[in-house]
């Protein structure tokens, strides 16, 4: 708290912005209830480790428009974890039409064009009707029909409180059943916006999540 001359009172320091439709602040946390996921994949086999409930903490928040009715919005903490949300202002408090939780399961660096070409070029392996995961299978979920899909677009502006990064994304969603739920496999193609980044290069992100109900994600 600052004290000011002038006989003033003493000025509280501003209240940490709230972010996105859970009203979370950076620093802040969020309480995840994963008993009914849980159980509904009970005697399956995930890719790895379903992710444990209990506290969030936001270390980062990230935010990109899909169209002109969709904010996505994601939560980030320390343990390579992102809590997706989907609504349409992206403001505190709007309902949340769709949300997820997934967690960092690979990544890969093509170190040439080549090896760039092998992941997203026009027969790439990224937007194929199905994907290989060293030997588990999932089916697109995003796109129709047999050929090659073309891949989802944008630019997140992911904020860590102390700088904003502007990450542009290219992605391809899959997904298979696990048990009575759905094991979703984001493949995700990263590269910061940033001059000396560009120069760079990218990565390919793997991702495995899971759909929530909002009533399994509360702010503490």
């Amino acid at each position: 708290m600052i004290s000011w001359p002038f006989g003033g009172k003493d000025k509280a320091a501003p209240l940490p912005k709230e972010r996105g439709p859970l009203g979370v602040a950076i620093g802040g946390a969020l309480e995840i209830d994963l008993l009914a996921l849980h159980a509904d994949t009970a005697g399956a086999s995930p890719g790895m480790d379903l992710p444990e409930g209990g506290d969030f903490i936001v270390v980062a928040y990230g935010e990109a428009r899909l169209d002109g009715q969709t904010i996505l919005s994601r939560y980030y903490d320390e343990d390579d974890r992102l809590l997706q949300t989907l609504s349409a202002t992206g403001k505190p408090g709007d309902p949340v039409d769709d949300i997820s939780i997934y967690s960092a399961w690979d990544s890969v660096v093509p170190a040439s064009s080549a090896e760039w070409d092998r992941w997203t070029g026009r027969d790439g392996l990224i937007g194929q009707p199905s994907y290989d995961a060293d030997g588990i299978m999932f089916e697109r979920f995003w796109g129709e029909g047999d050929e090659r899909a073309d891949l989802v677009e944008f630019v997140e502006d992911v904020d860590d409180g102390r700088r904003i990064r502007a990450i542009h994304q290219t992605c391809m969603l899959y997904a298979r059943p696990l048990g009575q739920a759905q094991e979703m496999l984001l493949i995700n193609i990263e590269r910061d916006l940033a001059e000396g980044a560009r120069r760079q290069g990218g990565s390919v992100e793997f991702l495995l999540g899971y759909g929530l109900s909002p009533a399994d994600v509360k702010r503490v």
